[in-house]
């Protein structure tokens, strides 16, 4: 009787402990429901995560087991028809042209740029990709344009090392 009067509210230690109990069997029933173990493992895995933010609700009928189960299944079945729906979107406007992959230059300067802090590196793309101005970088990063400039500069002194081309680090125009 006392648990029907409380609101019922799994603890930490209660709920790592029904999934501790139930994640296997869980898993192994919607990988037979599936067919696909990585699906069944991620489908589970996201319903014990909408079943923490929901722990009130869900054991109000004696099966928490039941619920997480049925939100499993309701989250492949809604990936299923996303996965169909993008299927024929992509078979109505045919096949996506073909693009060329990097050439090896494109890539040697990737790497480069991997190298650079974050903000450098966004800097550098905003500037030379986006064919962005340093007052306009300064507007969508919200660094000042002092502080732009200083990135670029440092992350063009720090490509010509690392490109081995001196002629980078006296870039016109900033």
């Amino acid at each position: 009787m006392w648990r029907e009067i409380r609101e019922w509210l799994l603890t930490v230690e209660e709920f790592e402990e029904f999934y501790a109990q139930t994640v296997t069997r869980l898993t192994g029933q919607l990988y037979v429901m599936l067919g696909d173990l990585y699906e069944a493992q991620d489908v589970v895995q996201e319903a014990f995560v909408k079943g923490w933010s929901r722990r009130r609700q869900i054991d109000r009928e004696g099966r928490p087991e039941a619920w997480i189960r049925t939100v499993a299944w309701r989250l492949a079945v809604s990936r299923w028809r996303l996965r169909r729906r993008s299927a024929d979107a992509w078979k109505r406007s045919g096949a996506p042209p073909h693009v060329a992959g990097p050439e090896p230059e494109q890539v040697v300067l990737v790497e480069a740029l991997r190298e650079l802090p974050a903000q450098q590196r966004r800097t550098l793309t905003l500037h030379y990709l986006c064919d962005l101005t340093v007052d306009q970088i300064a507007g969508e990063t919200g660094l000042s344009a002092s502080t732009v400039k200083t990135h670029l500069s440092r992350g063009r002194k720090a490509l010509a090392h690392r490109l081995d081309d001196p002629s980078i680090e006296e870039a016109p125009g900033v």
